[in-house]
């Protein structure tokens, strides 16, 4: 049923898409737009472990406490190994990326290392392996590819309000009242789709997590230390598009923001993996 929804919320994000191309372009606006969906789904399967890890400058590692922790979970739970990265943020945070569990890597920042201890660090990394293995990274790694180009469409789509872009008459299939909804509704369905995408995996993931090191509490641990840093201390020059990637919300969400959130409440999080019996 998980996966139906999913494949449900990616294709209603690929028709959002469409839209906002053919509100920015009427029918060929709408077309560049669908193969440019078609281009990014595709460019996302193959590249989405490079093109997210170069995003945040990572450097691979191949020995550490981060590698050792998660070789020993893979090692555990019959997964491959995948690349192992360590951002240099100072904010601590992880995610995981890539295709398939072959072709996957995971990434924790400098941050991370320095608050949690090797049990939390344990829960972490199961959490993202747990997303390696259900396949989670493919369909995170294509709704931040897709909702990216959206929120870029929108920003174009401003530009041409500020210049006029609304008339002439190469621009006959351009409806100006469809123009402007573009502009406010699209970014905020693509937040929508995305962050029910996220929401639906993350219990999973942490449930799954617990059970690959082999104990709740490592993770529970782990979240209070992480949503206490990242609520005082959020990430700088983070890519909206990407933040629903991130095992806490990387963002500060205050007010309204915090309404849309990507991430379920930790607090409820916290709560279901500290009622899960010790396996």
């Amino acid at each position: 049923m998980n996966t139906l929804r999913t494949v449900l919320l990616m294709t209603l994000l690929t028709l959002v898409l469409v839209w906002a191309g053919g509100a920015l372009g009427g029918r060929g606006g709408a077309l560049f737009a669908l193969v440019m969906a078609g281009v990014m789904n595709l460019g996302s399967y193959w590249f989405s472990d490079k093109i997210v890890i170069s995003m945040y400058r990572g450097r691979e590692v191949t020995s550490g406490v981060l590698y050792d922790v998660v070789q020993e979970l893979t090692q555990r739970n019959g997964l491959p190994m995948p690349k192992v990265y360590i951002l240099p943020q100072p904010t601590p945070n992880a995610f995981a990326t890539g295709r398939n569990p072959e072709h996957a890597a995971v990434a924790a920042t400098e941050g991370i290392l320095q608050i949690l201890s090797r049990e939390e660090l344990l829960g972490v990394m199961g959490h993202e392996l747990s997303h390696v293995r259900h396949r989670d990274i493919l369909i995170g790694s294509i709704a931040a590819t897709i909702a990216g180009a959206i929120s870029y469409m929108a920003h174009m789509a401003q530009w041409a309000a500020l210049f006029g872009g609304f008339g002439g008459r190469d621009d006959e299939d351009n409806n100006p009242v469809a123009l402007i909804l573009m502009m406010i509704l699209a970014p905020i369905a693509a937040m929508l789709v995305q962050m029910a995408i996220s929401r639906s995996r993350e219990y999973e993931a942490d449930k799954g997590g617990a059970k690959m090191c082999g104990n709740p509490h490592y993770l529970a641990s782990a979240l209070r230390k992480l949503e206490m840093a990242n609520s005082q201390h959020p990430m700088p020059r983070v890519n909206e598009a990407t933040a629903h990637m991130f095992i806490v919300n990387p963002l500060k969400g205050d007010g309204l923001k915090s309404l849309f959130s990507t991430h379920p409440p930790v607090e409820e999080r916290i709560r279901r993996l500290e009622n899960m019996t010790v396996i």
